[in-house]
């Protein structure tokens, strides 16, 4: 459909806590879930969230596997990335593991920065698809840091707020250097 803007760090809108999704679905939450994967395939991302678009709804997506391989066409053309893309709306935590893991994360909302934060190593996680059903899921590993950072989004925090002060320090003198000579 169409590769929209993402928001960068410090856009206000970025600390937006989103508001719950209401069924059906509408035509145009549709076309936004569309122009997330779109967008985030494009970035090239593992995840993303609908207030990183500037839309404060709780929907997000993740395709954790696509960049992990290529496969090829049926007729052996050009290699094409595997995609498994997730849809999660109004995901909420039901259950986090006491063991935590250091995993380097990055977003397309702060480029070029890449930390390591400590987060549960398993959720237990309650959300909708699109069509309004409910499930349940256990998660472990880099699925289980991939949503816990993309639902960060959805509360308006940052992977950036679990680092030290110091650190948070840095990154924002760095990304309002790199927004100063973009503008220039």
């Amino acid at each position: 459909m169409a590769i929209r803007e993402i928001l960068i760090y410090p856009d206000d809108g970025l600390r937006e806590v989103a508001r719950a999704v209401e069924f059906p679905l509408t035509g145009e939450v549709r076309a936004l879930i569309q122009d997330m994967a779109d967008t985030m395939y494009d970035a090239p991302g593992v995840g993303l969230a609908a207030t990183q678009l500037g839309m404060p709804l709780r929907i997000a997506i993740t395709d954790t596997d696509w960049r992990s391989g290529e496969v090829r066409h049926e007729d052996g053309s050009e290699p094409v990335a595997a995609r498994n893309l997730k849809v999660w709306i109004n995901p909420e935590f039901t259950w986090r593991d006491e063991g935590v893991v250091a995993c380097e994360e990055g977003c397309l909302s702060v480029p070029e920065i890449y930390e390591d934060v400590d987060r549960p190593a398993a959720v237990r996680l309650r959300w909708q698809d699109m069509e309004g059903e409910t499930h349940e899921a256990d998660f472990e590993g880099f699925l289980a840091v991939a949503l816990q950072h993309e639902f960060d989004h959805l509360d308006g925090i940052l992977f950036i707020d679990k680092l030290s002060r110091l650190k948070q320090s840095m990154i924002k003198k760095k990304m309002k250097k790199r927004k100063k000579l973009q503008n220039s």
